[in-house]
C-alpha cells in the first residue's frame, strides 16, 4: 500500500510516496521555483532493482497546477505509483489549523472552507497549502486525501499555556493565542523515543528540541504535549535561522517610531533578517560554528545566545512537567552538531541533565543516548521524519474511515 506526502509551499511542492508495507520511500522530490523564469524538478525514485534513479527537469512553471503536473508525470514515468495495490492515498502538510482542528482529517469542502478561514493566522503557508490540495484533488478525486496540521498536536495545550495576557475580546473576537507549530516533528520523535526507551508512551515526560533552521520545543506529558515555545506565529520562541525569537514586544514600536521602518519592514526584518543571521551574518549553524572557530566574536555571540535560550526553555518546561524521563535532541542542528547539544546541556545537574562527552562526540546514527552515567534525565538524539508521520496518520485515518475533528 502507497502513501503520497505532498508539502506545498509559496514557490515550491516537496513530495515523497512511501510503500507503508516496510515505510520505505519509493520516490521523493521537489518542484522548486514555481512561478519564476525558470523553474526545476528534481526526483529520485527506486528502481525495479533498488537502484536509485534520478531525474531532473528545468524550464518555467507557471502555477500550482502545472508543478503538480510535472510531479504526476515524474511517478508515472519510474511507475513508482503503481503496483497491484495503487496508490491509497494523499497526505497534505497544513501549518495551521487555529483551533478547529486537533487530528489529521479526511479532506473535504468542509475542511478546504475551515482552512480557508485560517489563512489570516498563516497568509504565507495556508494559501500555498490549499493549493497543493486543491489541485491534488483535481488530479484524482476519488483517492482519500488527509490533512495533517502542524499546530494539531499543540491542542492539548491547556488554557494557562496558551492564552496571552491580553484583553480577552482579541482572543474571543480575533483567535489571539498561542498555536504552536512542528507539531508534526514533535509527536514522532515522542513517540521514537518511547520505542527506543521501550516504554509506553503515555508512561513518560519528554522535553522534545526540534533544533533546525526553524526551532522549536515542546513539553510533552504522558503523550500529550501541555506547552511549546512557538506563539500565535512561528515568530515566538527560540532564536532561529532568521526569526529572533522571543523579544519585548514594545521594541516593535520604538523601531516603528524611531528607525522609520513600515510594519510591512520590521516584519520581515524580525523574519527574515534576525535569529543566527541577524548576529552572526548567516542563518546555517554549520558557517556559525566555523566563524566562531575562526575567532569571530559575532558568531561566538549568535552561539552563546541561541544556546542560553534552549536551556531557559529546557529549565522551564523541567518546572512545568514536574519531572522528566528524557530530553530529546532533533532536526538537523539537534542530530548533528554535537557541540551546540554539549552547550545546551552544560551547567544542568542541578537539574539532573548530565551529558557524556564521548558519547555525544562519537556521531553514532540516530537514534543513540549521550546521557552520561548517574544522570537521572536520559539524553536522546533522534532522527525526525515528518513525512513519515504524515503519512502513518494518513494510512490510519484511510482505514478507519473516520473523521476525528473538532469544526
Amino acid at each position: 500500500m502507497r502513501i503520497l506526502v505532498l508539502n506545498s509551499g509559496s514557490s515550491s511542492i516537496k513530495y515523497k510516496l512511501f510503500d507503508m508495507t516496510d515505510r520505505s520511500i519509493l520516490a521523493s522530490g521537489h518542484v522548486e521555483r514555481i512561478g519564476e523564469e525558470t523553474s526545476a524538478l528534481n526526483h529520485q525514485a527506486r528502481t525495479a532493482k533498488g537502484d536509485l534513479a534520478e531525474t531532473s527537469k528545468t524550464g518555467r512553471v507557471a502555477d500550482h497546477r502545472e508543478g503538480m503536473k510535472w510531479i504526476v508525470e515524474a511517478l508515472s514515468a519510474t511507475k513508482t505509483a503503481e503496483d497491484e495495490d495503487g496508490l491509497a492515498g494523499i497526505g497534505h502538510r497544513v501549518v495551521h489549523g487555529g483551533e478547529d482542528f486537533t487530528q489529521p482529517t479526511l479532506i473535504d469542502h468542509e475542511v478546504l472552507d475551515v482552512i480557508r478561514q485560517n489563512v489570516p493566522l498563516a497568509p504565507l503557508h495556508n494559501p500555498a497549502n490549499l493549493i497543493g490540495i486543491e489541485v491534488a484533488l483535481e488530479a484524482v478525486p476519488d483517492l482519500p486525501q488527509v490533512a495533517v496540521f502542524d499546530t494539531a498536536f499543540h491542542q492539548s495545550i491547556p488554557p494557562r499555556a496558551f492564552h496571552y495576557a491580553i484583553p480577552h475580546e482579541l482572543y474571543a473576537q480575533h483567535r489571539v493565542r498561542r498555536y504552536g507549530f512542528h507539531g508534526t516533528s514533535h509527536q514522532y520523535v515522542a513517540g521514537q523515543a518511547a520505542a527506543f526507551l521501550e516504554r509506553p508512551l503515555e508512561s513518560l515526560n519528554l522535553i522534545t528540541l526540534h533544533l533546525g533552521n526553524g526551532a522549536s520545543v515542546a513539553a510533552v506529558e504522558k503523550g500529550r504535549c501541555v506547552d511549546t515555545s512557538m506563539g500565535m506565529t512561528p515568530l515566538e520562541g527560540l532564536i532561529m535561522g532568521t526569526r529572533c525569537g522571543d523579544i519585548d514586544p514594545a521594541v516593535h514600536f520604538y523601531l516603528l517610531r524611531e528607525a522609520g521602518l513600515s510594519p510591512d519592514d520590521l516584519e520581515s526584518i524580525l523574519n527574515k533578517e534576525s535569529g543566527l543571521k541577524g548576529l552572526s551574518g548567516t542563518n546555517d549553524m554549520r558557517e556559525v560554528l566555523e566563524k566562531a572557530e575562526s575567532g569571530d566574536d559575532r558568531a561566538q555571540l549568535a552561539i552563546d545566545m541561541y544556546c542560553y535560550r534552549v536551556k531557559k526553555y529546557i529549565g522551564a518546561y523541567l518546572a512545568a512537567l514536574g519531572s522528566v524521563d528524557a530530553l530529546v535532541f532533533t532536526a538537523g542542528i539537534g542530530e548533528r552538531a554535537a557541540s551546540i547539544r554539549a552547550s545546551c546541556c552544560r551547567g544542568l545537574p542541578g537539574l539532573g541533565i548530565v551529558l557524556d562527552p564521548a558519547k555525544n562526540r562519537a556521531n553514532a546514527q540516530p537514534p543513540f543516548e549521550i546521557q552520561a552515567t548517574g544522570s537521572a534525565v536520559r539524553i536522546l538524539v533522534i532522527s525526525t521524519d515528518e513525512e513519515l508521520q504524515i503519512a502513518e496518520q494518513t494510512l490510519e485515518l484511510i482505514q478507519n474511515r473516520k473523521e476525528p475533528r473538532d469544526v
